[in-house]
């Protein structure tokens, strides 16, 4: 992988991860264009979150893995998933989707990033990305097993729907994968810990709608 190059980019209300699955609808002129050009090349295009006031400069590529529908008028549903990150270095407009020279960044190598802390840690956050599976399913197609490197279920973690657009921009600019994982580790403790009480209320919602004292405790606890 050269350290520059240049590709498309598609700013999205989202932000993708390095091995993030993310489906795509396709309907304008424009990145209907940037998805045929991709297809034909067998090229990534570089996803960035857009907030509708800010421009991230750091974002990921995306490439192009299962056409889902092709609909007559060009439209598209396909799935991508996240492979690389980058920073872009300087945007072109001359074609009708945006293209960028982008520089690509990883994670910094480090003596404790396989150390037996980062493993455990790495362990952690795979047992709680199967609790949180068993509420949301949102990771029904992955895998999880104690056999990904630390980085890789860094990423997977940090992909949950329990964080917002902002930790995970956070998440993707961090170089330290030891940080990465201890930081996501804390939150998805957190997260299991409010769907396990939403869980339960709803519950008791559809019988007498008492909630017990430890629930009661637990929604204090959360809102403080």
């Amino acid at each position: 992988m050269n350290s520059e190059t240049v590709i498309p980019i598609f700013p999205l209300g989202l932000v993708l991860l390095p091995r993030m699955s993310l489906p795509l609808h396709i309907f304008e002129n424009r990145y209907k264009q940037m998805t045929k050009a991709c297809l034909a090349q067998d090229k990534v295009f570089g996803i960035v979150y857009f907030s509708g006031e800010q421009f991230e400069t750091k974002g990921c590529t995306a490439r192009i893995i299962k056409i889902l529908k092709h609909y007559d008028d060009g439209r598209l549903d396909l799935v991508t998933k996240g492979e690389n990150r980058f920073r872009i270095k300087e945007l072109f407009d001359e074609k009708p989707y945006l293209e960028a020279k982008v520089e690509f960044f990883d994670d910094h190598p480090e003596e404790n990033a396989d150390s037996e802390t980062s493993q455990k840690m790495a362990h952690t956050c795979i047992q709680l990305l199967k609790q949180i599976n068993t509420i949301t399913d949102q990771y029904a197609a992955v895998e999880f097993n104690d056999q990904l490197d630390t980085k890789s279920v860094s990423f997977l973690a940090a992909a949950c729907d329990g964080f917002s657009y902002q930790e995970k921009q956070q998440f993707l600019e961090m170089t330290v994968t030891s940080k990465r994982l201890q930081k996501t580790a804390k939150t998805l403790e957190k997260l299991v810990h409010r769907l396990s009480i939403t869980r339960e209320i709803e519950r008791i919602i559809g019988g007498n709608g008492n909630l017990p004292e430890s629930l009661q405790s637990g929604l204090k606890d959360e809102q403080n």
